[in-house]
């Protein structure tokens, strides 16, 4: 009879299959053997996942002084997410001897049980300022020195710092941000965010089942807000899915159609619509084919690298190449191109993208101003937004550096463009 599953040996699955399969946490945590375990434990197994990949530059170094050389990838694994388990917290017995029951599991890894339980005594010897001295995870090969052209070095080492301090939760509330931010123990942020001091079950807290509030990166929520007043607007939301920002919509009043290709990601929409009691059209199309006449404003969230959400999604870089980054660029155009053609006179697009990559945001805009003579740029504006913050070209950059004393945020680049000419008559 097979021993049973155990968090640490699907953790130790997962991670296996992320770092050299390229598949994507998200993918992972949704296989069979996910649901042989408890909620507690599925969250323990996800848990030491993202951990061991958001601390494996620190592992690796630590590692490195007790192996000749590196062994096969499962092994490195299992020494990896022990270290990390261990040097957060974990009890150096019961670390050790799990990995090595782990080691035994099989054939392939059995004589290599001496070797676990060798260097891991050693990490356990280890002082805790040996972790803390040691370096962060570095950004993937392609996309560091992209990033270093842009901005710099340093500005590249601040954000891989950024990524390896485990990101808050935050919240977009319908009404009375001070409020919540007291019933939940968070703070109100300079741009109205509740940010969370604790982590937890977020489903349990008081105002989930009441749909006062819903998780939403501060970064994530200034694009609607750089819409301003939108009460009565007629407002569509392109690639809307899981709905972040069709509930903000709707919470201020707009008139919304949330749009979004995949039918799974608008299951999730209308759920988080009915559990927050706001309405939307939802329209599950594909917004290079879709038309319903001219809206008032339109919020573009193209689908982009997600490199500016690292700090919540560690996996990405084991999954995300720069191929397939030209083929986003080319879709981002065509919405861009599309949504323009979907708004009336005076009319108000947002395009914004979780990226940190320019050929996704500011390269964008100024293609766009490029192209077209009908569409003019916005000087944007919303509550707590920095002026340190707003690019050359005049949208919006923002960076996982950024607030590092309020615990950082998502990187993400937005604009607001109007399109020219005399508006209709009310």
């Amino acid at each position: 009879m097979p021993a049973p599953t155990s968090p640490r040996l699907v953790a130790l699955d997962g991670l296996s299959q992320i770092i050299g399969e390229g598949r994507m946490l998200s993918d992972v945590i949704s296989d069979p053997v996910w649901q042989d375990l408890t909620p507690p434990e599925r969250a323990t197994a996800q848990r030491l996942i993202s951990e061991t990949l958001r601390y494996l530059g620190r592992a690796d170094h630590l590692l490195t002084s007790h192996l000749n050389r590196q062994p096969p990838l499962r092994v490195m694994n299992l020494l990896r997410m022990a270290t990390v388990e261990f040097m957060t917290g974990g009890a150096a017995h019961g670390v050790v001897n799990e990995a090595v029951k782990l080691a035994g599991r099989t054939k392939k890894t059995a004589p290599m049980k001496g070797l676990v339980n060798a260097v891991l005594r050693k990490i356990t010897a280890m002082e805790v300022a040996a972790w803390d001295a040691a370096p962060d995870t570095m950004l993937p090969k392609w996309l560091r020195p992209k990033l270093a052209k842009a901005w710099s070095k340093s500005v590249v080492a601040q954000i891989e710092l950024a990524h390896a301090v485990p990101p808050p939760v935050d919240l977009s509330v319908k009404e009375d941000a001070a409020g919540w931010a007291e019933k939940l123990d968070g703070t109100v942020l300079p741009t109205g965010s509740v940010r969370l001091t604790a982590r937890g079950q977020v489903s349990a807290l008081p105002g989930f089942e009441s749909g006062d509030w819903w998780v939403q990166d501060a970064a994530a929520a200034l694009p609607v807000q750089l819409l301003g007043e939108v009460t009565g607007q007629r407002v569509l939301d392109i690639c809307a899915a899981p709905g972040g920002k069709t509930m903000q919509l709707s919470a201020k009043g707009a008139d919304v159609t949330a749009l979004d290709i995949s039918e799974a990601r608008m299951v999730r929409l209308t759920e988080n619509l009915t559990r927050t009691k706001l309405t939307a059209k939802t329209v599950v199309a594909d917004a290079l084919t879709y038309e319903d006449g001219l809206f008032d404003a339109i919020l573009l969230d193209a689908p982009c690298s997600a490199t500016g959400t690292i700090r919540r999604h560690p996996d990405l870089p084991y999954v995300k190449t720069q191929t397939g980054i030209d083929d986003l660029v080319k879709l981002q155009r065509a919405l861009l191109t599309l949504a323009l053609g979907q708004i009336g006179p005076q009319g108000n697009l947002v395009y914004c993208t979780c990226s940190l990559l320019r050929e996704e945001g500011e390269d964008q805009i100024k293609w766009l101003l490029a192209q077209s003579d009908e569409v003019e740029i916005k000087t944007p504006s919303a509550p707590g937004l920095d002026p340190n913050w707003i690019s050359p070209e005049g949208g919006v950059r923002l960076r996982p550096d950024y607030w590092p004393e309020l615990g950082g945020m998502d990187g993400f680049y937005m604009a607001i463009l109007q399109r020219k000419g005399e508006a209709a008559p009310a």
